[in-house]
């Protein structure tokens, strides 16, 4: 999982890609590839 400042550029590099709120926390994962997950701050 990567730690970026913003997610706005991984949330469009896959179609499949979502955006979600968790404690606090933004979230970008991905059920299809999981390759893509990000978390913000």
């Amino acid at each position: 999982m990567k730690v970026v400042n913003s997610l706005k550029t991984l949330k469009t590099r896959d179609r499949n890609c979502r955006v979600i709120r968790r404690r606090g926390r933004v979230y970008v994962i991905n059920k299809t590839n999981k390759r893509f997950k990000a978390r913000q701050g």
